[in-house]
């Protein structure tokens, strides 16, 4: 009788909150609809284009504000003039530099996503700006991409769980974010013209589903278009994308913004989706294709004007959302003190403790035993060099960053002495090296009982930077030499690389004792590499990509075509895509998929799989236990994975559809549940444009990374 009366209590409120929603809804309609009436066609026109380079322009006399847009999402972006690329110079834009997207996926942690979010919005609101440009949910397709630290996955499903999480509770916070490039935005190399070919289930499967989470899931306020041509068509002019699958399929109500300069044609933009034009033509203040242009098309009978009112009926819709209509812009005098908070920076310290991945530790060689170390020698450029401003769009002022070699010195304090070797100076040319700095280096390894090599990649060009790919896997300016160098004279040596994309370590790792991995963690970076290399904080990231062993093992080189000919790169790895496709062909990654190490152990055990009876309403529960059997407490990431025995359409041996994070004492052990739902068994099927269950059997895979699988059981759907 309880039971019954709790149920139908669930369900009542169930209703009052689903009819809530619907009302808000009902009245922002009602709003934008009167709104809509009210302007004239040459005030639409006016809102559906920019003003400034991030602002759009407001209609006063009915309450209508500008939108404030700013690059993300490390931060929020230095102020910039109005009319061009150059900063304004403020003295009061300072903010917290948060870890990137790959290093936030990299936790596989969905409530640090929401804190992310949160502080993240807090700190939009206070510099006075609606709409974040990010989260960036590109897949890794390339190795070479020098975006990938932007994105945060090969994998379509961990993308899409974090990015809802963020999203959430970003938008809670009360700004809009914009999840972007969408879509097939996987190399910078000749973004601008380079046209896309790939399959429909390659599409659906593989490049689209974080996106459709961002809008089904995570409620999305606003998409940003890619550069790129997907079919022949420009992205943010796409009728496919922008209309029939975001729009009509999806159910967006949301606004499409181009990237800066990614419209190209007035008729284009106007009918296929384009909401907001973002940035004038050639640069040219005043001048865009939604503007003038448009309107002139439409006076000649090219265009309806009903399109327009689409556009405006979804920026406002946005503005009502955010509760902007008829309100005073937020007032940021006095913002630089409000903003890079303590309270913010362990936000981004909790972050940056949980992203970074220990790959090796042969004879416990972390952490550090301080009882045996009295001096240490720091190695590598990267040692000191703050990675806040730089990466182009990802420019952020950080209020402060502490380097990794800073943060080791504020560990140790007086009881360690550390010493420092720069090893490699950073170069245009990335083929660079300095035998004398990699002497000197050599020479410090020499005379301490321990040594730290802080190498990796930055955001220049040729690295991790926007606009420009990776020429190769190599680590640059003679890297490879150093940490040979190093290691041949202190086999012991710890190696850190920093990186958001794969590096080729195929001609040293075999020498090293231990590596850690991390990408760019953001202003308390040094504090956390402290904290985890002493063992402070017991490492529980978990890589997001493939570790290749060499450029050529990577699916878009062997099976694929990157960067294209003729302008066009046609897909032709089409689903296998990073661990997909090292799984599926048996070949042997340098690290896989899902992997990272911790200074305890786990033992998984107890496997049980209830599954729903209704079709339409499958949930599939996975449970099982985990013990810590080690001597320290820690965190396990526990990835359940599915292979369909049976389908009729080619599927990856298998996918992630689940995982779970859990924390354990010494000795403690918890039972674990991760849900799968319907669409965790289907496939796209191009002949029939929709998801497909077949009845059949499945295998579900319980594993520590996808090459690891602990626990196993067939069912029978």
């Amino acid at each position: 009788m309880k039971s019954s009366i709790s149920l139908l209590i669930l369900i009542c409120i169930a209703m009052i909150a689903v009819n809530s929603c619907k009302t808000e809804e009902e009245n922002i309609d009602q709003r934008v609809e009167k709104l809509l009436s009210q302007l004239t066609l040459e005030e639409k026109v006016s809102l559906i284009h920019g003003n400034t380079f991030f602002t759009t322009p407001a209609i006063p006399r009915l309450g209508i504000p500008a939108l404030h847009l700013s690059d993300g999402p490390c931060g929020i972006r230095e102020e910039m003039n109005p009319h061009d690329w150059n900063v304004a110079n403020a003295t009061n834009d300072a903010v917290s530099y948060f870890p990137s997207l790959v290093a936030l996926a990299s936790t596989w942690n969905q409530d640090l996503a929401a804190q992310f979010g949160k502080v993240y919005a807090e700190e939009a609101i206070i510099r006075g700006k609606n709409i974040m440009l990010a989260p960036g949910l590109n897949i890794h397709r390339t190795p070479l991409n020098g975006r990938n630290w932007e994105y945060m996955s090969e994998d379509p499903f961990l993308t899409g769980k974090m990015a809802v999480s963020f999203i959430t509770s970003a938008q809670s916070g009360g700004i809009a974010v914009c999840a972007k490039h969408f879509a097939l935005n996987n190399q910078e190399l000749a973004r601008d013209t380079i046209n896309v070919e790939a399959s429909e289930r390659a599409l659906r499967e593989i490049y689209l589903p974080a996106f459709e989470a961002a809008v089904k899931d995570g409620g999305v306020l606003s998409l940003m278009g890619a550069y790129n041509r997907f079919r022949g068509q420009h992205a943010s002019e796409n009728s496919y994308l922008l209309q029939d699958i975001l729009k009509k399929e999806w159910g967006f109500r949301g606004l499409v913004m181009s990237d800066w300069g990614a419209a190209h044609h007035t008729l284009e933009s106007a009918n296929n989706g384009l909401d907001l034009e973002m940035y004038p033509i050639n640069g040219k203040k005043g001048d865009y294709y939604l503007g003038q242009r448009l309107l002139d098309s439409i006076k000649a009978g090219k265009v309806d004007a009903k399109v327009v009112d689409d556009k405006v009926r979804r920026i406002l819709y946005v503005m009502c959302k955010l509760d902007m209509i008829g309100k005073p812009e937020t007032d940021t005098t006095g913002m630089a003190a409000k903003l890079a908070t303590p309270e913010r920076a362990a936000a981004a310290l909790a972050v940056a403790d949980e992203a970074i991945v220990l790959l090796k530790n042969n004879s416990n060689t972390l952490p550090i035993d301080l009882k045996k170390t009295k001096t240490i020698a720091v190695i590598g450029d990267n040692a000191t060099r703050k990675h806040a401003y730089g990466g182009l769009s990802t420019t952020i002022k950080a209020k402060y960053e502490i380097p990794p070699l800073e943060g080791l010195q504020k560990r140790f304090g007086t009881d360690v002495t550390v010493k420092f070797a720069q090893g490699y100076a950073m170069s245009k040319d990335l083929n660079a090296k300095d035998p004398k700095l990699v002497a000197e280096a050599v020479n410090l390894a020499k005379t301490c009982d321990q040594v730290i090599i802080i190498g990796g990649l930055n955001h220049e060009p040729g690295n991790d930077c926007e606009g420009s790919d990776k020429p190769n896997m190599n680590l640059p300016y003679g890297q490879d030499d150093l940490i040979k160098a190093v290691l041949e004279v202190k086999p012991e040596a710890i190696v850190v690389i920093i990186a958001g994309t794969p590096v080729d370590m195929s001609s040293w790792i075999g020498k090293a004792n231990s590596l850690i991995y991390t990408s760019y963690i953001g202003m308390e970076t040094g504090t956390a590499l402290a904290r985890v290399l002493t063992g402070d904080v017991n490492p529980s990231g978990k890589m997001t990509y493939t570790l290749p062993v060499k450029l050529e093992d990577s699916p878009s080189v062997v099976l694929g075509e990157y960067p294209g000919s003729n302008g066009t790169v046609n897909y032709k790895d089409d689903l296998l895509v990073g661990y997909r496709y090292f799984d599926t062909k048996a070949v042997k990654p340098l690290f896989p998929f899902g992997f990272g190490l911790s200074y305890t152990s786990f033992e998984y055990s107890d496997l049980k799989v209830e599954t729903g009876k209704e079709k339409e309403s499958l949930n599939c529960v996975v449970s099982f236990s985990i013990k810590n059997t080690g001597k320290v407490e820690g965190k396990e990431i526990a990835e359940v994975y599915v292979k369909d025995a049976q389908s009729t359409l080619s599927r990856p041996d298998k996918e992630l559809k689940g995982f779970t994070k859990v924390s354990l004492k010494p000795g403690e052990s918890k039972r674990v549940e991760v849900t799968l739902d319907k669409r965790a068994f289907q496939y796209y099927d191009p002949e029939k444009k929709d998801w497909v269950l077949e009845p059949g059997k499945f295998m579900l895979k319980v594993g520590s990374s996808c090459d690891k699988i602990l626990l196993e059981k067939e069912i029978e759907l």
